[in-house]
């Protein structure tokens, strides 16, 4: 099966409710739950202290209004295995946010270590009553290392998306992570989490399009780049992001969260060709994005029509990135009664939880 079958086929799985859908034979299946439990071992149990909050106000002295913005998914979304607020995906998203945006910005995260995208739910109730302008949803890893069916993986963040552009809140998702690259994934798990990480993030691309968010491909992330340097951008387990990690995924993102909420340049405003940027059917662009990290996809329409015999239109962006200022963390002592800050991070994980 091609990989854009396979990525549209796990789309449709997920949207009918279908979950038998797998990228290996079932013969294998026993050997990868055996293999994805040998290198959690080799990870080792999480920490027992939470990340650090960066939920607060950012851009003191900037204008109003405030954009708000919600960091939800897994452990990659918190910054786990990092020691300031300053290095958390959330504050960094936020200080840029306030930076190129010239606005005050308001986060709340809702991340929590270990979760899969069933998950998302309990997140996504505790963000929605802050009615936030833009949702950053970071999610997949702990789908592949715990064999969880891509079919139920997608549905379940195809729902997040739904319930969040229902209040008219933009939504961009970084799709799952190319695991193929973490040193304590044995053979031959590594080589079939990294296709199955990849087939995972063509079907949240086919997803999260269709419910009108976009998405950016994180295999930059925790691809080329991570493998070329893995001293220096991943964290003392060997699988988390070292905060010179989280701050390369940021960078990807942030661009994608800028143009969600209108404040690209205008020199972005339409596709770029010299950028190789186009406009393509939606399983065709899901699969480029896999192969090449950065790029982000948006629905668009050509000539008033939103779909094509070959599926839903969308945009192949690669957004360049900005340069990322300093982050202090967020301003505490500038709460409002409209926006409680959490005294914790705990605080912050009992809302997600309802």
């Amino acid at each position: 099966m091609g990989r854009a079958a396979a990525a549209r086929k796990l789309a449709a799985a997920a949207a009918y409710g279908g979950g038998g859908l797998s990228v290996v034979g079932a013969g294998l299946y026993g050997l990868l739950r055996a293999e994805a439990t040998v290198a959690r071992k080799v990870i080792g149990d999480p920490r027992e202290d939470p990340p650090p909050n960066p939920t607060g106000w950012y851009g003191r002295g900037r204008p109003g209004p405030a954009f708000t913005i919600v960091v939800l998914g897994d452990s990659l979304a918190g910054g786990y295995g990092v020691e300031r607020v300053s290095e958390t995906p959330g504050a960094l998203l936020a200080s840029g946010l306030a930076e190129h945006a010239d606005r005050r910005v308001y986060l709340r995260t809702f991340s929590v270590v270990g979760a899969q995208s069933s998950g998302l739910p309990p997140q996504v109730d505790g963000a929605l009553p802050v009615e936030p302008d833009v949702a950053v949803i970071v999610i997949g890893g702990n789908d592949v290392t715990h064999v969880v069916k891509p079919s139920e993986s997608v549905q379940h963040l195809a729902e997040a998306v739904r319930r969040f552009r229902a209040i008219g809140c933009e939504v961009v998702v970084a799709t799952c992570p190319d695991l193929g690259t973490i040193k304590p994934i044995p053979p031959p798990l590594k080589q079939i989490a990294r296709s199955w990480s990849r087939r995972l993030a063509a079907a949240q691309t086919i997803a999260v399009v269709e419910e009108e968010g976009r998405t950016v491909s994180l295999g930059s992330v925790l691809g080329p780049e991570f493998e070329a340097a893995p001293a220096l951008l991943f964290g003392p387990d060997q699988f988390h992001p070292s905060a010179d990690g989280y701050a390369q995924m940021a960078a990807v993102l942030l661009p994608s969260v800028l143009a969600a909420l209108g404040e690209a340049p205008e020199d972005e405003r339409l596709p770029a060709a010299f950028r190789g940027e186009r406009v393509l059917p939606i399983a065709q662009a899901a699969i480029e994005a896999v192969r090449t990290p950065g790029t982000e996809l948006g629905g668009t329409e050509v000539a008033g029509n939103r779909r094509s015999v070959r599926g839903r239109w969308v945009e192949l962006r690669h957004r360049r990135r900005r340069a990322q200022p300093d982050s202090a963390g967020p301003e505490h002592e500038d709460a409002t009664d409209d926006h409680p800050l959490p005294s914790d991070a705990a605080t912050a994980e009992e809302s997600a939880a309802g």
